[in-house]
């Protein structure tokens, strides 16, 4: 399994962004998918999972400001994140749903003025 994640940088505070992932290794029409995030000196914690079928859910950190989405034909889970926050701040990662090693190299989210 291999998760490839792209999109980040850094952004001013209210600003936007979009993260993609694209998962190889994995029969992807029968994968729920997630993201995370891992902020600097804090564990990594759970952002949003989108189900085979199309079900999100989100934290409720995130919840009205961030949606993800899924492309079954390209094998691909993407995050838009508007109105950021300095505490969005982290390094996001997909995967699969229950998680599976390694995980991918993450995207850096800076949000910073």
């Amino acid at each position: 399994v291999e998760f490839v994640e792209s999109g980040g940088g850094l952004v001013q505070p209210g600003g936007s962004l979009k993260l993609s992932c694209v998962a190889n290794g994995i029969i992807f029409s029968y994968a729920d998918m997630a993201w995370h995030r891992q902020a600097p000196g804090k564990q990594r914690e759970w952002v949003a999972t989108i189900s085979k079928n199309f079900t999100r859910s989100y934290a409720d950190s995130v919840k009205g400001r961030f949606r993800t989405s899924r492309d079954f034909a390209y094998s691909t889970v993407s995050l838009e994140m508007n109105n950021l926050k300095p505490e969005d701040t982290a390094v996001y990662y997909c995967n699969t749903v229950p998680t599976r090693t390694p995980w991918g190299q993450g995207s850096q989210v800076t949000v910073s003025s």
